[in-house]
């Protein structure tokens, strides 16, 4: 048992199997609940101490290694709020759809976005096309937020058109592919893409859009608005540096590893003080992100760290092979894991979900992808599954890859 625990509340949800009535003894039910706010003498104080005092506490997802408890404070969480109002352009007739789970970066700040811009909030149980596009319909949507596989998800969908209403999805998570954004500028929806981490509320830069890319051919323009972009309006701008942390050349191709630091970083890993000393060496939070600065001081994602592929001494990045892959027509989903070999060290490999009535193999995605890649990055294998394993936040599965690749 808990010993802080005060109360139980049930929350009924018949779709999923909890139709309620079952209240035991010393809880209560949701409704009973909120009915009490109306028995209260006085407002609710809203007044914090300390703003530098925790909020929450978020755990990272694990697909690298062991999650941390990420420590927020108030200060970070209401400045992230508002920048994600700005960035996000969230006014009181906003209707934002949540896509996005609200557990992860406590839905990267999001609820609070949402509710200080007066902007009404429509919920989803599960992230279903058929019901997305009913609620974008339905219900007027003008905003939503998520992972780059659900983004995939609505372009994807048969029930997919051109919007009747302004629609702008925020996603994040992995880097988007130029195809995928495209695809849906064609159904008259905007992407905005942010960058970000646990360690960071969520979202920390943003590709914001420059009118001078008007006049780029849709191809270039999309390949723009899928980098990482420049700090948010409530963040410092973020640099990327060597192994010594210095900052590499502003030239689009130098990788090295994205920092970040200000008010929206983590205040510290949950009782763990030597992981947090590790990620804040130099004064700067180390991300384990690796990436580029462009000349006009954009940041773009390569990989993790832990990711990259390191073949015959060179390094490959499955971003960019994985967006090569998925500009083919017949190619929905793409994830590129690296896999052990005696001779290269590593080579990498491809796991492949086709589009609905679409055919292509394995020789046929090969050519395509040399086609836009140097021969020494296009994947050895091919392996086409019905799905990839995603986190519950949207992200590749990509050890259970590795494992698969492994074993195969």
């Amino acid at each position: 048992s808990v010993g802080t625990l005060e109360e139980v509340v049930e929350v009924q949800d018949p779709e999923f199997g909890h139709p309620g009535g079952h209240v035991a003894s010393g809880q209560v039910s949701y409704e009973e609940f909120l009915g009490r706010a109306a028995d209260l003498d006085e407002p609710v104080s809203w007044h914090v101490r300390d703003e530098r005092a925790p909020i929450s506490i978020n755990y990272t997802s694990g697909t690298t290694g062991k999650p941390k408890g990420v420590v927020y404070t108030h200060r970070g969480a209401y400045l992230n709020a508002l920048g994600e109002v700005f960035h996000q352009q969230l006014t009181s007739a906003s209707v934002y759809l949540w896509t996005l789970p609200m557990f992860h970066c406590n839905g990267w700040c999001t609820p609070w976005a949402v509710t200080a811009a007066g902007a009404t909030h429509v919920g989803l149980r599960a992230v279903r096309a058929d019901r997305i596009w009913e609620l974008i319909d339905g219900a007027s949507v003008t905003h939503l937020c998520g992972a780059p596989t659900v983004c995939t998800t609505i372009a994807a969908s048969a029930d997919a058109h051109l919007v009747e209403r302004p629609l702008r999805i925020t996603t994040a998570g992995a880097p988007p592919s130029p195809t995928i954004i495209e695809t849906l500028e064609d159904l008259g929806i905007t992407v905005v893409h942010v960058y970000g981490l646990t360690e960071v509320y969520g979202p920390f830069t943003v590709c914001e859009y420059q009118t001078a890319w008007d006049g780029l051919d849709r191809g270039e323009r999309a390949k723009r608005l899928a980098r990482q972009g420049v700090g948010m309006v409530q963040a410092e701008s973020a640099r990327v540096v060597d192994e010594q942390g210095q900052d590499v050349p502003a030239d689009g191709t130098t990788i090295g590893e994205i920092v970040l630091r200000g008010n929206n970083v983590m205040l510290e890993y949950f009782r763990d003080s030597r992981a947090t000393k590790v990620a804040f060496r130099g004064g700067w939070f180390h991300t384990g992100d690796l990436g580029v600065m462009h000349p006009d001081r954009y940041i773009e994602l390569k990989d993790r760290a832990k990711d990259i592929v390191i073949s015959g001494g060179e390094n490959i990045s499955t971003v960019e092979v994985e967006q090569a892959v998925v500009s083919h027509d017949a190619v929905l989903e793409v994830a590129v894991i690296g896999r052990p070999d005696a001779r290269w060290g590593e080579r990498p490999v491809a796991f492949v979900v086709l589009r609905e009535g679409h055919a292509a193999g394995a020789d046929e995605l090969r050519v395509h992808t040399r086609g836009l890649l140097a021969a020494f990055k296009v994947p050895d294998e091919f392996h086409f599954v019905a799905e990839l394993p995603h986190t519950a936040t949207g992200k590749v599965r990509k050890f259970d890859l590795r494992a698969a690749a492994v074993n195969a």
